[in-house]
């Protein structure tokens, strides 16, 4: 049996986590999509793919038939905290998409995403435990992919003048539809009545 390596290799990037368009075998995706989709289909995979906005992911969606099967894409439950924050980057994504034409990808810098999550927890007085929260917010968003770190913030006389520059990905778009920002905002609603 012969290898193709270009096909291997783009279904392997697959299986490891999303595949960007900045990536050398974005453009062998592209050209085999059909074959990648046959392959992963027999694997009850699904190939996501994306071309406009340039990202491709798998996911195994959930059947009748592929109730007995084991899972390869597995499910990450995350925090309220980092599920909060990723509604919030949905949002700005939104908003960015509808006021801004000249340029194609959102960067925010990190002090900028605290500001924005940092509303959510007025109650915190401890400053420096809260600061570490949210940075633990912002890696667990960056290491689910929903962000990539584009420039590395200088570290100041104290921990609180670092500054990183993201780019939020478009993927964050797909994993938090519509649908669930919807069903998310209501669940919240629900939860500040009680209040």
């Amino acid at each position: 049996m012969s290898i193709d390596p270009e096909f291997a290799t783009v279904v392997i990037k697959l299986l490891k986590g999303p595949l960007y368009n900045e990536d050398p075998d974005w453009s062998t995706l592209i050209l085999i999509q059909g074959k990648v989709r046959d392959y992963l289909g027999v694997l009850g995979l699904e190939l996501n793919l994306y071309d406009v906005e340039g990202f491709a992911f798998l996911s195994q969606p959930d059947t009748e038939e592929s109730e007995n099967i084991p899972r390869l894409i597995s499910r990450r439950r995350i925090s309220f905290e980092a599920t909060l924050l990723c509604v919030i980057l949905r949002e700005e994504l939104d908003r960015f998409e509808l006021s801004n034409s000249e340029s194609s990808k959102l960067y925010i810098e990190k002090n900028e995403i605290r500001e924005r999550i940092r509303i959510y927890f007025k109650e915190r007085t401890d400053e420096t435990r809260l600061f570490n929260d949210l940075n633990k917010y912002i890696n667990q968003v960056e290491n689910m992919g929903f962000l990539k770190k584009v420039r590395t913030g200088m570290q100041g006389k104290n921990e609180l003048e670092d500054n990183e520059i993201y780019e939020v990905r478009y993927i964050i778009k797909a994993k938090i539809d519509l649908s669930f920002l919807a069903d998310f905002k209501s669940r919240m609603e629900v939860y500040v009545n009680a209040l």
